[in-house]
């Protein structure tokens, strides 16, 4: 009896275990991609024409068009691009921009995340304390 009493409590000893482990590797996964971890920690400068926009949360996502090359931009959420005085109409296919932010540590990703964009010779800053 005291034998199966032990043999359940390390049965969920191990599935509680592993289930920590499982939510840890997850949640550090999804911290990495938001913060800034992934990027190169230097700016660039990217102008082109916006192909495709998905506005929301956890944040925007702009596929733009930079002379021929396609690079996926981070925007920011919706109140960080509202407070940095984008409209959803500023940020819709056909609009030309520029982009000042940190690319991806991998370059072949063409993946970069906005820190301010420029429209029409407006700036927007969406990480003002950042540079």
């Amino acid at each position: 009896m005291i034998e199966e009493e032990e043999f359940a409590m390390r049965r969920i000893a191990t599935a509680l275990g592993f289930t920590v482990l499982v939510f840890g590797l997850v949640s550090g996964v999804a911290w990495a991609h938001h913060g800034w971890s992934w990027t190169t920690g230097g700016n660039i400068e990217l102008t082109g024409l916006i192909k495709t926009a998905k506005l929301g949360n956890p944040h925007g996502v702009l596929t733009v068009d930079a002379e021929g090359e396609i690079w996926t931009v981070e925007v920011g959420q919706p109140w960080r691009n509202e407070q940095a005085g984008l409209t959803p109409d500023d940020l819709s296919p056909g609009v030309e921009l520029t982009i000042i932010g940190e690319p991806s540590a991998n370059i072949d990703d063409k993946l970069m995340k906005a820190e301010r964009i420029l429209i029409e010779g407006r700036e927007h800053a969406l990480y003002p304390n950042r540079s």
